[in-house]
């Protein structure tokens, strides 16, 4: 799902100057998006301290120090993010599933993967669509099913953010699309003509027969 959400996100937004990367972990999608991306500076959130120290490990060892900043805490925390900063692109990858929704893990770090423990998508939309630059682009990734899906649009509509593009992906091909893709912008960017409307890009089939 990382790996999706960066290619999706350096994709549509190939000449991103400056990028944000909410609720990051360990970095996956954050140092993907730094390679592809080699003259972008970024801003990472997470609010994990082992996270966030395998993170720092991470970028150091890739060479990107210079030009990557990770941040602790929880992004939806006014002292994380200035109102003044914006960003060109902002990708994120939120837990799944409600608290309640399923067995928990007994690993901290995987337990903030799966289960919104600090925030849902409505609240990566939020975050997203209050630092967004003027034509920015927030890629980010969710289950590819109907009430899923759902919570997507709300928290994009609640945001004021536009789903301009959807691409649902399929792991193996001949099984159902389990996640899909997300590109979303504000509204206030977009024509009025084009805010209702999201282009559904053809599957993206991980393993074909």
């Amino acid at each position: 799902d990382d790996i999706l959400t960066a290619w999706y996100g350096t994709t549509w937004c190939p000449t991103a100057r400056t990028a944000l990367d909410l609720g990051s972990g360990i970095g996956t999608v954050g140092m993907i998006c730094a390679w592809r991306l080699p003259g972008a500076r970024f801003v990472t959130v997470e609010a994990q301290s082992d996270s966030v120290a395998l993170a720092k490990k991470t970028a150091r060892y890739n060479g990107v120090a210079d030009r990557y900043e990770i941040r602790e805490g929880d992004f939806r925390a006014p002292e994380i993010l200035r109102a003044e900063e914006k960003f060109d692109l902002i990708t994120g990858s939120p837990p799944y599933f409600p608290p309640d929704a399923g067995v928990k893990s007994e690993h901290p770090q995987k337990l903030a993967c799966r289960f919104e423990l600090r925030g849902t998508v409505a609240d990566y939309c939020t975050t997203a669509a209050k630092h967004l630059a003027s034509g920015g682009f927030f890629a980010c990734v969710f289950p590819h099913e109907p009430a899923q899906l759902a919570r997507v649009a709300a928290g994009a509509r609640e945001a004021g953010l536009v789903i301009v593009r959807k691409r649902p992906v399929i792991f193996r091909e001949g099984d159902p699309a389990l996640v899909a893709l997300f590109g979303l912008m504000r509204a206030d960017d977009l024509p009025e003509w084009f805010r209702g409307q999201t282009w559904t890009e053809p599957d993206l089939i991980i393993r074909t027969r």
